[in-house]
């Protein structure tokens, strides 16, 4: 029998914001990110769309138990699609890997672009940079498409599961939102 693992793009690759075991390097074939907005909360989603000309860098992990309930839980707004065929892993045991992706019906149709918490995203560049350094941050850049503005929420973090960051960390975050000429803008509650 297959092991239950999941593929982790975003705040999954910070290894701070969970305490799923085994958590290893991965590659997801035919997928990119995707910021998205939904009807759930006024700020963005991180999600996986497919798109056969990408792949994308995350981290597998052995879903707690064998049981999805807890990790579908933190993950409500997506759908959970299977990716054992799509996930390159260093792992010799069988696994059975999915992905989650915001799910169809839970995404809003707005014509303004995504509003990103830059706390969510400090936690998500922690997570790629500790694992994968630089050249793995500049990846995540890369494969990440449909960027909104981001809302400046350092000061008073409204992500939950937001992270202390090294002022190298928050230094690497400004670096690339500037190459990229992504707006940064104040963040009102």
């Amino acid at each position: 029998m297959s092991a239950p693992y999941f593929f982790g793009y975003g705040s999954l690759v910070n290894t701070k914001t969970h305490a799923y075991s085994n958590a290893q390097p991965a590659r997801l074939a035919g997928y990119k990110r995707v910021w998205v907005a939904t009807d759930l909360r006024p700020f963005a989603f991180l999600s996986a769309e497919p798109d056969a000309a990408t792949s994308i860098q995350g981290l597998i992990a052995h879903v707690p138990n064998d049981d999805w309930a807890a990790l579908d839980q933190r993950e409500f707004a997506y759908a959970r699609l299977p990716a054992t065929s799509a996930v390159t892993h260093p792992l010799p045991d069988p696994l059975s890997i999915a992905v989650y992706s915001v799910a169809p019906e839970r995404r809003a149709s707005r014509s303004e672009p995504p509003k990103i918490l830059l706390s969510y995203l400090d936690v998500v560049i922690q997570g790629y940079r500790s694992v994968f350094g630089e050249t793995g941050v500049a990846d995540f850049f890369a494969t990440t498409h449909k960027w909104g503005p981001v809302l400046n929420d350092r000061a008073s973090p409204a992500y939950p599961r937001h992270q202390r960051l090294s002022a190298q960390d928050t230094a690497l975050v400004d670096q690339f939102l500037a190459a990229q000429n992504i707006p940064v803008v104040p963040y009102a509650p």
